[in-house]
């Protein structure tokens, strides 16, 4: 097998190569370099329509896919292949998957929203049809036979009645364009294509929907994967960039950067402050060493005591009402009794296991950088705009990080990287620190709820206001497609997009009058450690704890079972089926919350469901607690989910993709919050911004999947995190009788909350 860099191996040079050459999405240990701007006007972006953008055959047979979607560490690009195997019947380890590189991929705005298999799927699928159709008319010319008597098995053509007349992919197309043009729909991650032939149907499928083993796994299992931090080029540099101290500052003097073993380049651009040397260990400590002068702070946010109470008493900026039904305000008032709560959710990070990485190369009027961002093509534009380059002078090449879900500061280290190299003329590696990365990072912004319910005089509910306040999730866009939004940016004087984008409010429940409604506060975003960005499954956690955990307050006032509760006001039966089904495999007992006989001291045990749609996916999440009441300590002693996300393409990966979603909302739900003052975040380590450790891990997780082959994917990257947090909340209450209303439910918080129960 011949080793190809993937940046350097061109469309054009696979086709006439690939009966040597294997790519896949993992890139080599040692990326060998090329000259920026390679890419060229020509393969700026590959065209959606032609089929040649989407797959490509070799001369051995083998299949390569192209795709602007990207592997996250959930088993997409498996899938992928998976979905394309299928089409094409070919075997799955024959297929290849090359991702997120702006001059050989199509544009498909990236990956977020759990849109990988439900968006991103649907072109493959399509190509591959197109693709199979084209192979059998190829093979009827040269084996005689009209296509309904021809069939494919592990890409090889048979007549049906002579199966010694064959022809293989490979000979029949191999190395070679299909030169077919495709129907194209949607833009963005709604780009869709078409030929003339059809999908095969789901009753067809014989790989699709069965547990094949994720590719990505024995390179990393291994320690052979090549993540971002693994990049490396000839002639490159390292480089840290030195931020503001106190943030919103304004840089006054550098001087004094002491002379280590190579050379030290101090880099300077406004407020942009940075240092480049030979080695990585020389930059780390030319960084530490500069003398540096900072004016006062110009930016200015409330203490951290003070944050949820300015945030409920601050005017919104904007207001969105996303359901109204029936007369809320006249019901609320003729209502026999009224409950109302209150509920708090805290800035979250991003908490990358490994801080963000970047390589950028920008010289000669041209850019080649390597990013673990999730949107190739968008910080193609971006980066673009900021270094002052034509987009098709800039190729970015994804390589896969340490972990994202949002916007998280994959594409700031890229933007730090490019300024630091278009400042020197050589290739940078900027690799950000911990403190870096927990203290600078976009945040999931906070939210507050405030929900009312009326009941009449028989516990029916017949009014429920519903109102979530946040910083806007999109402080910093969702998409790198602008230079201003860059954290180096800021530095320069470059303005940031404003954007405002309230809380995402989801629930079904069919109350008679219902008003539901997210609100924006305003807070100073540029500059500042605490600019918001998405985060997984943007906002909806905060929300459906709100929700979540007042339904299972109304059920506790009515004395009602929780499951019982939820189900006398959901109509959808996607809903009904996902919460009975959690609930049989969890083995639920009828009864009210909390449970008799809770004791006020020793350990207790309860049990408590949350339900919540995110998108067309549908799931219910059972956990089991046991609550230390001495200390105030929760563990998880179980956590039961019903899941219902359309077509299962791989149920083994999306059982792990479930896994990982509860074990990072458990995270949020019992240890993290960005603690911050004054001058900045203050949580900027692992012991200062904990994160669930193994032993907090939950003792067993049951995942119940169940599969629509009538209906489309629908995702699951995000919705397995919305209801979690409520769930334990609600199984907190069940054990204690103490409720939980501000996450993350540490001791301190679950100890005042057991000295304050009724």
């Amino acid at each position: 097998m011949t080793a190809v860099s993937a940046h350097t191996l061109s469309r054009r040079h696979f086709l006439k190569t690939s009966g040597a050459v294997v790519v896949s999405f993992a890139m080599p240990p040692v990326i060998l370099g090329s000259q920026p701007g390679t890419a060229g006007a020509e393969e700026a972006v590959p065209d959606p329509a032609q089929l040649d953008s989407w797959l490509a055959i070799g001369e051995d047979g083998s299949v390569t896919v192209f795709t602007g979607m990207l592997e996250l560490g959930m088993g997409v690009a498996t899938a992928y292949g998976q979905i394309v195997a299928e089409e094409l019947d070919v075997p799955v380890r024959s297929v290849s998957i090359v991702m997120g590189d702006t001059a050989r991929t199509p544009d498909q705005a990236g990956i977020g929203g759990s849109r990988a298999i439900s968006t991103g799927a649907r072109p493959l699928r399509h190509a591959a049809a197109e693709a199979r159709r084209v192979l059998l008319d190829l093979a009827s010319t040269r084996l005689g036979a009209p296509a309904d008597r021809l069939t494919i098995r592990d890409g090889v053509v048979h007549r049906t009645d002579d199966t010694t007349k064959t022809a293989s992919f490979g000979e029949l197309i191999g190395g070679r364009h299909f030169d077919v043009t495709l129907r194209t729909s949607g833009e963005g991650s709604t780009l869709d294509v078409a030929g003339s032939a059809r999908p095969k149907s789901p009753d067809q499928y014989t790989i699709v929907g069965q547990p094949v083993p994720r590719i990505d796994i024995p390179d990393k299992a291994t320690g052979r994967f090549t993540y971002i931090v693994d990049v490396r080029v000839p002639d490159m540099l390292h480089g840290r960039v030195i931020r503001p101290a106190p943030p919103g500052a304004r840089l006054l003097a550098a001087e004094g950067a002491r002379v280590l073993p190579g050379s030290v380049k101090v880099v300077r651009k406004g407020n942009f402050l940075g240092v480049v040397a030979d080695t990585e260990w020389d930059a780390i400590q030319a960084a530490r060493n500069l003398k540096v002068t900072w004016s006062a702070s110009e930016v200015s946010w409330p203490a951290m005591a003070d944050l949820y109470r300015t945030m409920r008493t601050m005017p919104a900026r904007l207001r969105r009402v996303m359901a109204d039904v029936g007369d809320v305000d006249a019901a609320l008032a003729q209502a026999a009794r009224t409950i109302e709560a209150r509920y708090e959710w805290p800035f979250l990070s991003h908490a990358m296991m490994g801080p963000s990485c970047a390589v950028a190369d920008v010289r000669d009027g041209g850019a080649t950088i390597w990013s673990g961002t999730q949107h190739p093509h968008q910080l193609r534009q971006g980066l673009a705009e900021l270094l002052n380059l034509p987009p098709a002078d800039v190729h970015i090449i994804w390589v896969e990080g340490s972990g994202s879900y949002g916007r998280s500061g994959s594409d700031d280290a890229a933007a730090d990287a490019a300024l630091l190299s278009q400042a020197v003329g050589r290739p940078v590696r900027v690799q950000w620190m911990r403190a870096d990365e927990t203290g600078w990072d976009p945040k999931g912004p906070p939210v507050v709820t405030a929900v009312r319910a009326g009941l009449d005089d028989q516990g029916n509910v017949v009014a429920w206001d519903y109102v979530a306040r946040n910083f806007t999730g999109r402080g910093v866009p969702p998409q790198p497609a602008r230079g201003g939004n860059f954290l180096a940016a800021h530095l320069i004087g470059l303005a940031a997009d404003s954007i405002d984008e309230p809380p995402n409010l989801q629930e079904a429940y069919t109350f008679p009058n219902k008003r539901r409604a997210g609100e924006v506060v305003p807070w100073p975003q540029e500059a500042s450690p605490l600019r918001t960005g998405y985060l997984r499954a943007p906002s909806q956690p905060g929300t459906t704890f709100g929700a979540e955990s007042f339904v299972d307050e109304l059920a506790a006032a009515l004395r009602a079972d929780p499951v019982e509760f939820r189900l006398r006001y959901l109509q959808d039966p996607r809903a009904v089926a996902v919460i009975q089904a959690a609930a049989q495999k969890a083995g639920w007992a009828s009864r009210p919350s909390p449970r008799k006989g809770v004791s006020p001291s020793g350990l207790a045990t309860g049990r408590g469901i949350a339900y919540a749609p995110r998108g067309d996916t549908r799931l219910a999440t059972i956990a089991e607690v046991e609550v230390n009441q001495a200390t105030g300590q929760v563990h998880i002693s179980r956590l039961v989910i019903a899941h219902d996300c359309g077509l299962i393409v791989n149920p083994d990966g999306l059982r792990g993709t479930i896994e990982a979603n509860l074990i990072q909302s458990t995270s949020w739900a019992l240890k993290e919050e960005v603690q911050f003052d004054r001058s900045g975040v203050t949580s900027v380590d692992w012991a200062t911004y904990p994160i669930l450790r193994t032993p907090d891990a939950p003792d067993a997780i049951d995942i119940v999947l169940i599969n629509h082959p009538d209906l489309p994917p629908s995702g699951a990257g995000e919705p397995a995190a919305v209801a979690t947090a409520p769930a334990i909340a609600n199984a907190i209450f069940d054990a204690t009788g103490a409720r939980l209303r501000t996450a993350p439910f540490t001791p301190a918080r679950v100890k005042d909350a057991l000295e304050r129960r009724a």
